[in-house]
């Protein structure tokens, strides 16, 4: 489904966070559970995605991101379109697996 003015975008967030220290791991934690609560969710370990209806909207948890990222660690942000999500060939040992779908419907807060 695609809305006249509308570009579906995924939002993908690839991060690389100590875990070295208590302090270390409750940041970690934190950076994920505001991720989980912002509507990412897991693709692989440290690498979370989300559909967003718009590039507006995909520049909103943009910035919700950027304002939770610990002052230590490595956090990378990408956006994608759907026809470029759909793309995506994954594989597990030798067998092909398709690419997460699209939701269903929006979600509308």
């Amino acid at each position: 489904m695609h809305l006249s003015g509308y570009r579906y975008m995924w939002v993908v967030a690839m991060f690389d966070l100590p875990t070295d220290t208590p302090r270390a791991r409750r940041q970690y934690a934190q950076f994920r559970k505001s991720l989980l609560q912002d509507g990412f969710s897991m693709m692989q370990y440290s690498v979370y995605i989300r559909h967003c209806a718009s590039r507006e909207n995909a520049a909103v948890h943009l910035e919700r991101v950027e304002s939770s990222v610990p002052p230590d660690g490595e956090v990378r942000m990408l956006t994608i379109t759907d026809k470029q999500f759909e793309r995506m060939r994954v594989f597990y040992g030798k067998k092909f697996k398709k690419p997460e779908s699209v939701p269903a419907q929006l979600e509308l807060f």
